[in-house]
């Protein structure tokens, strides 16, 4: 990572004088330094040479949109034969743990293909001169989650010998280098005059959505159940097409276009249901916070990776969720139980409340949006590498164990280039424990509260360190206009990283209509929200 960095700074001279060059002069320089960035840090530099030259050999004269395209065709494939080499691993497995992380491996560099897949696509519109990409959003977040997927595959070795995870670690070392390379290139060319044409739609429009986003969710949302079209209804007295969530999900078509509308009755569900990433454009409809609730207690002293302990998992493009509890009651001692994990991209939660105690809303990847949530828990439970907006959400501590103290957010952002974070938004912070509202679980955290609630229980430091020193410079906290007796900034960390914000300018960045680009979608997910900064 830090010689990506330097070939940055070396290049900088030649990206700056670029504007001024010949027209030949541009082609050569972009051509020989942006292929060098490509493969920067790679183990093996010729290999990656050598496929990058081919991917742009059938794409004429070269540029740099067609290197970014090439460099993304060289990472997919190469996402792709690690899926193939990762699973071979499953003889060495010996316990039920390692067989999960390796599981939990194939599942996330299939994410990271996809993601791939889908950026590939958007330079291909982007190529095309289509003014209706989203391209800024789209292409950093799916890189960003793509970058990510490869530490939580090593994330699920934790508790082994480790011996598996070195193995896997050299595995995965090529593939998550040239996506770092491609992600540090996409940034470095977005800010340069040979960038892509801007969507120059105004962040007004809301008729352009995506593909999974239908015009009638706004309807939808307005309705009560008995009121509306639903597609499937689960009822644990068998008065529906089901009586689990798990068997309406596989049910429901793969890769819908098209809302398909789930209506689960009130009943306490007990099942833990994993909607794959084939099953997009699904919501599921409930009978309120406390009447439909589904819950399940896996946690990591059982043997499951966190990825794999949540009560609902949702990684399908697209995904609603409305008036719904989703829990873990596997209890402080249990260590990681998750209630919910998020890797589904532009999905909306209305009304919802994650129950847990360590770990409960995985916010794993992707853009997410939370409007009128509760949150439960005691430590980091609000965690992952997703672009997460929460407005008017209620966050709620618990009685962690003996000796442990109550952190509200770690959230795992490791490379400067990605667009993830927290922002909590217009929300309330109801601490009954001494709290801290976050520690950097990785190198870049980033995480702000706007205009939110504080009571008196929320420390005076406001924030803790992860171990030592460990990213207090790198990170990026901040607070703006926060309120309640737990909000004063007298006696609040002094780290290089944490911010004070005292303009609007700075705050709006973390606002849903620029941080996870909602004017784009979440109009039509019919979702109340605020896109800039409200009162």
């Amino acid at each position: 990572m830090a010689l990506v960095n330097f070939l940055l700074i070396l290049l900088l001279p030649f990206f700056s004088s670029f504007s001024n060059a010949t027209s030949d002069d541009k082609q050569s320089l972009s051509t020989q330094n942006l292929i060098t960035l490509a493969c920067a840090s790679i183990g093996n530099q010729d290999s990656c040479l050598s496929n990058l030259q081919s991917a742009l050999e059938n794409q004429g004269a070269a540029s740099p949109n067609s290197i970014l395209k090439a460099a993304l065709r060289v990472s997919l494939n190469e996402a792709r034969q690690t899926i193939q080499t990762i699973t071979k691993f499953n003889t060495l497995a010996i316990s039920y743990r390692e067989q999960l992380a390796i599981e939990d491996c194939k599942e996330l560099l299939d994410f990271s293909v996809s993601e791939l897949a889908w950026s590939l696509g958007e330079m291909k519109k982007i190529r095309a001169g289509d003014k209706n990409v989203h391209y800024e959003g789209n292409l950093k977040a799916w890189l960003s989650a793509a970058l990510s997927n490869q530490d939580t595959c090593l994330e699920g070795f934790e508790g082994t010998d480790r011996r598996l995870e070195n193995f896997m670690k050299g595995s995965l070392q090529q593939v998550t280098q040239l996506i770092t390379n491609v992600l540090g290139m996409y940034s470095q060319l977005h800010s340069l005059p040979f960038r892509p044409p801007r969507n120059n739609a105004t962040q007004k429009e809301s008729s352009k959505f995506p593909k999974w986003m239908t015009d009638g969710d706004k309807a939808l949302l307005a309705k009560k159940p008995a009121g509306m079209h639903v597609d499937a209804v689960v009822a644990l007295d068998g008065s529906g097409h089901y009586r689990s969530i798990s068997e309406a999900i596989y049910a429901a078509p793969s890769y819908s276009n098209r809302r398909y509308i789930i209506y689960v009755k009130k009943g306490v569900y007990r099942e833990n249901v994993d909607m794959k990433k084939k099953k997009t454009n699904i919501m599921l409809i409930g009978d309120g916070i406390g009447a439909t609730v589904v819950t399940g207690n896996r946690n990591f002293m059982q043997g499951w990776t966190t990825f794999r302990t949540a009560t609902v998992a949702v990684s399908g493009k697209g995904f609603i969720a409305r008036d719904m509890t989703f829990r873990n009651t596997a209890g402080p001692q249990n260590h990681q139980g998750v209630a919910l994990r998020v890797d589904s991209d532009q999905s909306a939660f209305y009304r919802c409340s994650m129950e847990g105690y360590q770990d409960t809303l995985y916010a794993h990847s992707l853009r997410q949006f939370y409007r009128e949530c509760n949150i439960y828990g005691t430590i980091d439970f609000i965690f992952g590498n997703g672009a997460a907006v929460l407005q008017h959400c209620k966050i709620y501590t618990r009685v962690p164990l003996p000796l442990q103290k109550v952190t509200i957010t770690a959230q795992g952002r490791k490379n400067p280039n990605q667009s993830t974070g927290f922002s909590i938004q217009d929300s309330y912070v109801l601490a009954t424990q001494p709290t801290y509202l976050g520690r950097p679980w990785k190198q870049y955290s980033r995480t702000v509260f706007m205009n939110t609630y504080m009571t008196g229980l929320v420390q005076p430091r406001g924030w803790l360190e992860w171990y030592g020193n460990f990213a207090l410079s790198t990170l990026w906290y901040g607070e703006y206009r926060n309120y309640g007796p737990g909000a004063s900034l007298h006696g609040r960390v002094e780290w290089p990283g944490y911010h004070i914000i005292r303009d609007a300018s700075t705050a709006s960045f973390f606002t849903a209509r620029r941080f996870i680009d909602g004017m784009s979608w979440l109009p039509a997910t019919g979702v109340k929200f605020t896109a800039g900064l409200g009162n």
